[in-house]
């Protein structure tokens, strides 16, 4: 699966040994800025692109939430779905030393520990959802089932509720 300057990251050498199936999108970045630049240069439907943030809940545990590119995490729906009375997001200059990866390259495989995990609900009526590929300039596409299963994960409406509205 790895050509034409295709670089596997650890998210992808777990996916391989897991036998599931993704495929690799790269480009060119220069500075990161959002996971919306990654959407425009690919030139994908950001329904299927799911970024990846991390939170910190107050006994010093990490959870990790896949949420829709476009959407903001909700954290008390994030909360109450990890079983904690609150979370807050962590530091960017944190999330090397916690996960293993940079912002722009994180991913819900693959990170230092296993994290609990929750991919939004809004995935599951998916055939397949957009993840960094656990480095900048990558992405994989999966089934969100598959994405669940690598990742450890459940799903839950973590999401904020806009009331109809969509971003872009």
């Amino acid at each position: 699966m790895a050509k034409n300057k295709e670089i596997k990251t650890n998210a992808m050498r777990i996916l391989d040994r897991m036998k599931i199936p993704y495929r690799q999108y790269t480009y060119e970045c220069g500075d990161f800025v959002d996971g919306m630049q990654t959407v425009e240069l690919l030139g994908l439907d950001p329904k299927t692109v799911y970024k990846t943030l991390v939170t910190q809940g107050a006994a010093k545990e990490y959870f990790v939430f896949v949420i829709p590119v476009a959407e903001e995490l909700d954290l008390k729906l994030a909360a109450r779905a990890v079983g904690q009375k609150s979370l807050e997001m962590i530091h960017v200059r944190e999330l090397v030393q916690v996960t293993g990866y940079v912002r722009g390259g994180c991913t819900a495989v693959g990170m230092k520990k296993q994290y609990t995990t929750v991919i939004d609900a809004s995935a599951r009526a998916l055939p397949f959802m957009i993840v960094s590929g656990g480095r900048i300039g990558s992405q994989i596409e999966l089934s969100p089932a598959d994405l669940c299963r690598a990742a450890g994960a459940a799903f839950g409406d973590v999401t904020v509720k806009t009331g109809g509205q969509h971003a872009g």
